[in-house]
């Protein structure tokens, strides 16, 4: 049974259920940043999904890059999964600006993250899904 790490619930809010992945919103109000989790247990590296779950979890976070490209207008949108913090697989989805703090650096262990004000991370996961409402999700 798929079950959330604690640290990533702790760390972000709930946008939606995609077809394989939970997406959320990091808690970070310095970059638009999303996290698709599988909703597989005990999965830890890509290598490990079945290859039906490897294509659609390619297809979502593509359909996730392009909607934060279109919400943000980046220089570049980042992906990655790290795995050595929590252990559970998920995508780190972030989009870059030249104009940001880490720049051109990556963002994890770069300054301190700034939580977003309730009603500034509440208007920006209700556009989330209402963008991912319209591209079919």
């Amino acid at each position: 049974m798929f079950l959330l790490h604690p640290q990533l619930k702790a760390d972000t809010f709930f946008v939606a259920k995609l077809p394989l992945c939970e997406l959320r919103l990091m808690d970070d109000s310095r970059f638009p940043w999303l996290i698709l989790v599988p909703q597989r247990a005990d999965i830890t590296a890509v290598h490990r999904l079945e290859e039906n779950d490897q294509l659609t979890l390619i297809k979502e976070s593509s359909a996730v890059s392009n909607l934060l490209n279109a919400m943000t207008t980046p220089d570049r949108i980042n992906i990655g999964a790290l795995g050595n913090v929590v252990s559970q697989l998920h995508w780190h989805v972030v989009a870059r600006s030249q104009s940001d703090a880490c720049w051109p650096g990556p963002v994890w262990g770069c300054g301190e993250r700034i939580p977003y004000a309730a009603q500034e991370g509440e208007g920006l996961i209700n556009r989330l899904q209402s963008e991912l409402s319209s591209v079919g999700f």
